[in-house]
């Protein structure tokens, strides 16, 4: 089968098409054959091994998880939407011909015409209202943005919620959950993006290139920070008593603070890594066919694009997702 492989650390030219053998399933994994993925910020990240400054704390972990001279998994790809081929003798949830969706999270993989998955893993039947392009760029922004939100954050009906980042993959999931949760949402963004942050839903856009947000007296009870450009610090007094600053990029000092906080209480900093579960698929599933979440996407590339893909995903400037489209359906 056709797939992007890697078999070093580095910029988009890493990455190559190859022919690689077809997967078998066991007993409890489902075969399926990859109709669209992503390029999500975990995939350039695990490409280049090259992480900002203030995840320098994170190098030595990463190299002992990925591989440290070399990847140990050779085909990227985290989000994914196709149709099941195949399935193992002991597979309950699925059948031959189901159309699902889901989310790789470390395993990866998605970059190829197949890949396997464990029948219990974030896996769902696909949106009956998306196509494979628009169900693949749902997955990874959306598992991020609920987590924090709703699990770190206890997002309530009224909160007053600051989205920084607004029109990428993660952000424009949160200003969508964030409205669905009854929260009163401000979206910051640059100014080419407005009105699609204004159309996700937000109450109020401030343009980042404009306005700073921390000097116009507003105070918040959740800020979140989905691309690691603020600091604690800088948002402090922006957050209401006992609010919460949501960093989805944690430096060194942001754990430190994150363990202090926690014991002082008042305003505080949180941070992990939304887990991968079915149930977080079919949930999302329910709320993309009430409309309440729709996809994002910027660019859409083929399989045999991905090198381009990767080039513009590492620009940084990509509004939602860029989604690779691997098999017509």
């Amino acid at each position: 089968m056709k797939a992007a492989v890697y078999s070093e650390y580095g910029p988009p030219e890493v990455l190559s098409i190859a022919e690689v053998d077809k997967p078998t399933p066991g007993e409890k994994d489902v075969l399926i054959k990859v109709h669209a993925t992503s390029v999500t910020a975990s995939d350039y990240n695990m490409r280049s091994l090259n992480f900002p400054a203030r995840l320098n704390i994170f190098y030595v972990p990463s190299r002992l998880v990925f591989g440290w001279f070399r990847p140990k998994r050779q085909i990227l790809g985290m989000e994914f939407a196709g149709e099941i081929v195949s399935a193992g003798k002991s597979v309950t949830r699925f059948k031959v011909g189901d159309q699902v969706y889901g989310l790789a999270a470390l395993r990866v993989g998605a970059y190829a015409e197949y890949m396997l998955m464990a029948d219990d893993a974030a896996i769902a039947l696909k949106p009956e209202n998306l196509s494979y392009d628009q169900a693949a760029a749902i997955p990874f922004g959306a598992t991020d943005a609920n987590y924090y939100l709703k699990e770190l954050g206890n997002i309530q009906p009224g909160y007053k919620v600051l989205i920084h980042g607004a029109s990428g993959n993660v952000g424009s999931m949160a200003v969508q959950f964030a409205k669905y949760y009854g929260a009163e949402v401000t979206g910051v963004c640059s100014g080419v993006n407005f009105e699609l942050v204004k159309s996700l839903g937000a109450d109020h856009v401030i343009d980042y290139t404009a306005e700073d947000f921390t000097k116009n007296g507003v105070k918040y009870d959740l800020i979140f920070d989905t691309i690691g450009a603020i600091w604690f610090s800088e948002i402090k007094r922006s957050l209401a008593d006992n609010g919460i600053y949501l960093a989805n990029l944690m430096s060194g000092t942001d754990i430190l603070r994150i363990l202090w906080t926690s014991i002082v209480g008042g305003k505080r900093i949180k941070g992990g890594v939304g887990p991968s579960k079915p149930e977080n698929m079919e949930f999302f599933k329910k709320l993309c066919e009430e409309g309440a979440l729709k996809p994002v996407i910027d660019r859409r590339y083929t399989l045999d694009q991905i090198v381009e893909a990767h080039r513009y995903a590492d620009t940084k400037r990509k509004k939602g997702s860029v989604v690779i489209t691997v098999a017509q359906p």
